[in-house]
Order: structure tokens, then sequence, then C-alpha cells
């Protein structure tokens, strides 16, 4: 696993959570890379960490500088077709939270 690469706070994290269907994995898996890409390019993304247990249950955390970076990816084309994919087919439930990160810190042995 890698961590984000973010600089010192503050910045703002968009957390979401969400429980899988078992629809359309290989759609799914696809959207999910190319969004994290298309994510990587946009003006103030500072980078994402995310993790799926078995039993369908994820959690994405994106880094951005400003709440203006994040609503201008949630206005994302392709990001809002991928989210109406969602809805419909790949999520049974989901939740964003956006936060500021006021403070963090790094343990690494």
């Amino acid at each position: 696993m890698f961590f984000a690469n973010t600089p010192e706070p503050p910045y703002y994290a968009v957390v979401f959570t969400s429980q899988r269907t078992e629809n359309d994995n290989k759609g799914y898996n696809i959207t999910a890379d190319l969004m994290d890409e298309l994510a990587s390019k946009q003006v103030g993304f500072l980078g994402v960490e995310s993790a799926r247990g078995q039993n369908g249950l994820g959690i994405t955390v994106s880094y951005w500088e400003s709440l203006e970076a994040i609503k201008l990816w949630k206005e994302n084309i392709a990001h809002k077709k991928a989210q109406e994919k969602g809805k419909q087919d790949w999520y049974s439930s989901y939740t964003t939270r956006i936060c500021k990160v006021e403070r963090d810190y790094t343990n690494t042995k």
C-alpha cells in the first residue's frame, strides 16, 4: 500500500465509503482506474488512498488543495457519468464526506 504524498496542512479530504454490488466487476474496475487517472490530472489533486474488503465495503480518500478543486472534480463530465453508473449498478449504498485536514502525522519503520 502506498500513502498519498500530501503537503503540510491545511488541505481537504473527500472520504467516499461504499458498499459494492456484484454487478459488472470488470466495468467497475476499468472505470475506477480511469477515474484515478483522470483525477490525478485535475488542478488541486494531491493524491488518493483506497481499500476494499472481501465483503464489498470500500473506502477511498482523495486529497485536494481546496474546496474549489473538489467542486470542479465533482462537476467533471466523465466523473459525473461514472457517478451515475455507480448509483445505478455498482453501489447498493454510499456516503461522501468532505473534511478539512488541519493536522497530520506519520510513523514509519
